[in-house]
């Protein structure tokens, strides 16, 4: 019986961080009015003293104040003062499949192998994840979950993050087809000096997607020899029809000039309808071909120093007003290092877009409804429309402003969820140990 007992009594202990965890919220039962903020609509537009109506998860007014009918909801929430947005979308992401990066076992990114456009990053989406509260914090309440390693790493997911699972949680289940492209050319040395070569592995590489890419082809369009074999379903090739038929996009991770250009001649090679460039580096200088071919670019993180010498040191920030000034659908993306955790502050890498040429709300734009094109939600997600989602947040002050960002209230197709996390927790524990100031 005693062992009985301690044995309990340490399950309750594994259980007790998981208990610490926002409860996902009830469906929305009573309609909303939020009244008097200045409402950020996501798409280049705002209107000061709005009113947002919302019920049953969905947008059903969206105007000025004096023109909303109060009597036709049931809660009405003041926002005088304040900023309304829609959620914040992260695009490129791994959150849910990360925890603790020293930890192996909290890691869940990166699949064996090279070729495996059949991993699905979806399933492996833990809601659980003690990082994601931390997220959604900052406005954040959307994501593209996606996998990492090898030459195609997997598809991704859309999700939002306010759910028991990953079933809850998914919007899109498989939006697209990550294909990490190979370098070309050693471009800098170490000391920043110009040494251009190409390189020894490249053409082997290029030749092993091309053909990987025909053979599936082939397969989706009924040609392919595998049809012949015993077994003629391979999961590996299933998974990128959609790719040709249109109904997902190949997301080409490249950052170099000439990667991008590749990708594209690619794209037109295969006849392939959704090409998105993650990364894009080097975008800015090929504009007018991403233009004209209509691929879009996931935008690296802005917050980082010049890759080459010659590079002006502020050309990461001003990259999203490049784009903008060519007519490029972009959006802004936080891969790299500490890439989950970091997410927080994607809101605020818009915020240096501004500073650094974007209109405020073009800045908004860049991290809901751009968001929202680029992976193919657009009809559901990423502005403040009538008949659209829900999934929107008030803050007291300005949102892409680490100095204004308090997000205060915040839903997800209507239902209004729990904005505690981890660190806020633990920010009351010491508070109450040491008696300081309470910061709300």
């Amino acid at each position: 019986m005693k062992q009985l007992f301690v044995l309990g009594m340490a399950c309750l202990g594994c259980l007790a961080p998981l208990l610490s965890q926002p409860v996902p919220a009830p469906e929305q039962e009573q309609s909303v009015l939020i009244l008097h903020g200045t409402a950020h609509l996501g798409t280049g537009d705002a209107i000061v003293d709005a009113a947002i109506g919302f019920r049953a998860g969905r947008i059903d007014f969206v105007g000025r104040a004096s023109q909303a009918d109060p009597g036709r909801y049931q809660t009405e929430i003041d926002a005088t003062g304040q900023h309304i947005y829609p959620g914040f979308i992260a695009p490129n992401s791994t959150l849910g499949l990360q925890e603790i990066g020293a930890v192996r076992a909290t890691r869940d990114d990166y699949e064996v192998g090279t070729f495996k456009p059949n991993v699905r990053a979806l399933i492996a989406f833990n809601t659980d994840s003690e990082v994601t509260p931390t997220v959604r914090s900052n406005g954040v309440l959307v994501g593209q979950i996606v996998p990492r390693g090898g030459t195609i790493s997997g598809s991704s997911a859309v999700v939002h993050f306010d759910g028991w699972n990953w079933e809850d949680a998914a919007i899109v289940e498989a939006d697209g087809v990550h294909l990490n492209w190979p370098s070309m050319h050693h471009k800098h040395r170490a000391d920043g000096s110009i040494d251009i070569r190409k390189r020894k592995t490249y053409d082997q590489q290029f030749e092993e997607i091309h053909h990987f890419f025909a053979e599936a082809q082939a397969y989706a369009s009924g040609t392919s020899n595998v049809l012949v074999r015993p077994n003629p379903m391979d999961l590996r090739y299933e998974a990128l029809r959609g790719v040709f038929s249109g109904a997902q996009r190949l997301y080409v991770h490249a950052d170099e000039l000439r990667s991008i250009t590749e990708a594209v001649h690619f794209k037109r090679a295969f006849e392939i309808p959704h090409l998105v460039i993650v990364g894009g580096y080097d975008a800015h200088l090929v504009a007018d071909v991403l233009r004209e071919n209509q691929v879009s670019v996931l935008l690296r993180r802005v917050h980082e120093l010049p890759w080459y010498a010659e590079d002006d040191i502020d050309l990461p920030y001003r990259l999203p007003k490049l784009l903008e000034d060519e007519g490029v659908l972009y959006a802004l993306q936080n891969a790299g290092s500490m890439e989950h955790m970091g997410t927080r502050n994607l809101p605020f890498y818009a915020g240096t877009a501004h500073a650094y040429g974007l209109t405020y709300e073009q800045a908004v734009r860049s991290l809901t409804l751009n968001s929202a094109q680029i992976l193919g939600i657009d009809a559901l997600y990423g502005s403040l429309e009538t008949g659209k989602s829900a999934t929107l947040f008030i803050s007291t002050g300005d949102a892409l402003d680490v100095r204004g960002n308090d997000i205060t209230t915040a839903f997800i197709d209507g239902r209004s969820i729990d904005l505690d996390n981890r660190q806020k927790q633990l920010y009351r524990k010491f508070q109450t140990k040491y008696g300081a100031p309470i910061i709300d």
